[in-house]
């Protein structure tokens, strides 16, 4: 046997690993088979000779190329309304795409990715695959010290620190009955949760990118989400319960939720990057 044919089968006996910790790095599964990609030609390039922890050693590999992607977003997210079409087009299953959200959590990803790069990382090999912090170190070029307090402050960015009361939490699992009967079409249940006079509002970001400029009046707002919100969690933005919307754990659009009573009163759609980078969200 060769040694490219034997590191090629190590590879192949450790992908379904690498694959998981791109896609929870990345919250992209797109990407993260773009990762793993690069990862095997960067692996079959170098000398491998003399590792004694195969899978360890193709972590960190895959790790500092997910690394590498995750420092590039902020230049492609400059340039997002431009290709915004192209973007919702998955390259991928959606259904294999949903399915890993779900495994994961989409408000997950959503929180993950208002990280910073290193602190994702340390985060997610730290607490999802148990890697010792002297191992991920280098791969972020901190001490093993720093490298853990970042892992602690992304920890409690995911946690969250405010203290939910119930008066939310009844307003959230509203938001979660208002989409889950958008996902399942029952139009009755929409107009129940929304108040009769019931505003939507759309940012020009949002605008352009449901080609709507706003809405009046339960029954329009309910047309509106009817058999939609397939893609859309709820999320707590700034404390108070919201929808996100995040094909491939990427943030699209947020919606902010205003309620009169039990019911909803105003959903205001944001679009716009520098707006959503003001948004602090939080899962519950």
């Amino acid at each position: 046997m060769t040694e490219e044919n034997s590191a090629a089968e190590a590879f192949e006996a450790h992908r379904t690993h690498l694959r998981a910790v791109a896609y929870r790095i990345l919250g992209s599964l797109s990407e993260a088979e773009d990762a793993v990609q690069e990862a095997w030609i960067k692996a079959s390039r170098a000398d491998a000779t003399g590792i004694e922890n195969p899978a360890g050693w193709l972590t960190t590999v895959v790790s500092r190329v997910c690394l590498d992607m995750l420092r590039s977003r902020k230049a492609r997210r400059e340039e997002a309304l431009d290709d915004a079409e192209v973007r919702l087009r998955p390259r991928v299953d959606p259904e294999e795409e949903a399915q890993l959200a779900d495994s994961v959590g989409l408000a997950m990803l959503v929180v993950l990715d208002a990280l910073s790069p290193v602190e994702r990382l340390a985060f997610v090999l730290h607490d999802m695959f148990a890697v010792p912090f002297a191992e991920i170190a280098p791969i972020v070029e901190r001490s093993p010290e720093t490298t853990q307090r970042l892992a602690s402050r992304a920890r409690q960015r995911v946690r969250g620190t405010s203290t939910v009361d119930g008066n939310r939490k009844r307003r959230f699992q509203a938001v979660e009955a208002f989409l889950q009967a958008s996902r399942d079409g029952e139009f009755a249940t929409l107009l129940s949760l929304l108040d009769p006079n019931v505003t939507m509002r759309l940012d020009d970001a949002a605008s352009l990118l449901s080609a709507r400029t706003g809405l009046t009046g339960a029954v329009a707002v309910a047309e509106a989400f009817k058999g939609q919100a397939v893609l859309a969690r709820p999320v707590l933005l700034n404390g108070e319960p919201g929808i996100v919307f995040a094909p491939r754990g990427k943030v699209i659009m947020l919606f902010t939720v205003r309620f009169e009573g039990d019911r909803i009163a105003e959903i205001h759609a944001v679009a716009d990057e520098s707006a959503l980078a003001e948004i602090d969200l939080t899962v519950l």
